[in-house]
């Protein structure tokens, strides 16, 4: 007579054997050494070693949260995209927010850019959508994005993060003039994850079914409202709590105050950018909303917490490349780096099978299994037909193309090579930096004036600080006048 199967209250090895003893290890006599046949001890110790996967280089400290996204206004003249042709059409949607530079030990309350990925779980496939919190970035050519962030993690010598290197980089990089005003802001250090906007920053292309092109902006407006911290608040509560912006989103949603915000696009007609009067394709650059004005699309609501934030929040996985029918890329050169480097990077963290994990599985297909001809491979799940074939064309029935684009073409012309890109009218790279400096109140400059001074009094080399203080005086006079005082100052002190 068979014995009953074992039941969840029974522990078991990863083999699924009955554990005995999960007090004791198993020695060589009482009080001798332990042995090496002790298979369940040995494999706790093997899997414990094994249970972290390599941080992300950049975005590594996150959290995350599931919702959905639901249509409230027609954008069906612009785009073709199945889950925006209704209103009051939702859509399940998984978040990542996240500080950029930091480890996953660093603390949340940080003076950082922060991550805003969205993964929507269309009927179509997943789109993502990757951004920040701000419009705008340090560089416009993904040759740079190395350099730019060794310059800004810790240094391999000192095992810290650098004054001399941050701002020797900015200083022979006059287009982060407009991020570096963004950053060294009042909204520079967000109160928390729920109340800051989010941008898709990079310009994307919108397709309609009548085969029009369209280029288009995202911004997500918090209807929490915007609230941030100062330099003093920020390091108060970084050294209180850590996991501050973590506990914050944790414990929101855990009393049912859903955080939601409010999508708005900027449309362009892809006729008119070529002429714009700058590089609309330059991710250091905003519209502004008198040129395109901000049209309303829908409300991202989140609503639950995920149950094992490994599992959901650190193997989460978003790649700009997940396009849908109806939305594509632009010739924006930084989002083109993207497209190759988000999936690169998620390939080498988690494997190449990690579009089989729950949180980045697709919901559009059967079993959340990719419809395509990939096998094997790390971590490859069982579940296809044992008869079905690894190769396309095929005569056995075998998933096929549409034929269908999913979205229009880009033009191309001229020769290859290493080009600038394109000079536009009014292109500039300090004009919108002095812009939002003139945007700001008597309070705000002088909060932003003392930010940049404090890190930039601290380099070493004077022909450093000499550069950087050149691009603010390009991008307002006033604007550079009261940070060189002040850099002054703090050096004199």
């Amino acid at each position: 007579m068979s014995k009953p199967t074992l039941t969840a209250r029974f522990l078991t090895t990863e083999a699924g054997a009955p554990v005995a003893d999960n007090q004791n290890s198993a020695t060589a006599g009482v009080g001798g050494p332990l042995v090496l046949q002790d298979q369940h001890l040995l494999e706790k110790l093997a899997r414990f070693n094994r249970e972290r996967i390599p941080e992300r280089v950049v975005h590594a400290r996150g959290s995350g949260a599931y919702g959905y996204f639901e249509v409230t206004d027609d954008v069906t003249g612009f785009t073709r995209a199945d889950f925006l042709n209704t209103v009051g059409k939702r859509t399940e949607t998984f978040i990542r927010f996240s500080t950029v530079a930091d480890s996953l030990g660093g603390p949340d309350a940080a003076r950082d850019p922060r991550g805003f990925a969205l993964k929507f779980y269309t009927e179509e496939g997943n789109y993502d959508l990757v951004g920040n919190n701000t419009p705008v970035f340090f560089i416009k050519d993904p040759i740079k994005f190395p350099d730019f962030i060794h310059s800004q993690k810790r240094d391999p010598f000192t095992g810290k993060q650098e004054p001399d290197n941050v701002w020797d980089f900015w200083a022979h990089a006059p287009e982060a003039t407009h991020q570096i005003t963004w950053l060294m802001g009042d909204r520079g250090i967000p109160a928390s994850y729920r109340h800051m906007n989010g941008y898709g920053s990079h310009t994307y292309q919108w397709t309609n079914a009548e085969g029009e092109a369209f280029f288009v902006k995202y911004h997500f407006k918090t209807n929490q409202g915007i609230r941030s911290l100062s330099s003093e608040q920020g390091a108060e509560l970084a050294g209180k709590d850590p996991n501050s912006h973590q506990t914050d989103l944790l414990q929101s949603i855990e009393r049912g105050v859903y955080p939601s915000w409010t999508l708005y696009v900027q449309v362009m007609p892809a006729a008119e950018a070529a002429d714009y009067r700058f590089n609309p394709f330059d991710l250091t650059k905003v519209w502004p909303h008198a040129d395109y004005p901000l049209q309303r699309v829908g409300r991202l609501v989140l609503d639950r917490n995920p149950d094992n934030v490994f599992a959901e929040v650190e193997q989460s996985a978003f790649s700009p490349n997940n396009f849908v029918p109806g939305i594509g890329p632009s010739p924006d050169k930084m989002l083109q780096g993207r497209l190759f480097a988000y999936a690169d990077a998620h390939r080498y963290r988690l494997g190449v099978n990690h579009t089989q994990l729950p949180v980045n599985a697709p919901k559009a297909v059967s079993g959340g299994r990719a419809a395509n001809y990939g096998r094997d491979g790390l971590m490859a799940t069982n579940g296809y037909d044992r008869h079905a074939k690894n190769y396309e064309p095929n005569s056995y029935g075998g998933p096929v193309q549409t034929n269908e684009a999913l979205s229009a073409p880009l033009a191309v012309s001229g020769h290859t090579g290493t080009h600038e890109a394109p000079a536009h009218t009014k292109d500039d790279d300090f004009f919108q930096a002095g812009e939002l400096y003139r945007l700001m109140s008597e309070d705000e400059k002088k909060r932003l004036v003392d930010n940049i001074a404090g890190g930039l009094s601290q380099v070493g080399r004077d022909d450093v600080i000499e550069k950087n203080l050149a691009h603010f005086h390009a991008a307002d006079p006033d604007y550079g006048k009261r940070v060189e005082a002040r850099v002054h100052e703090l050096r004199e002190d």
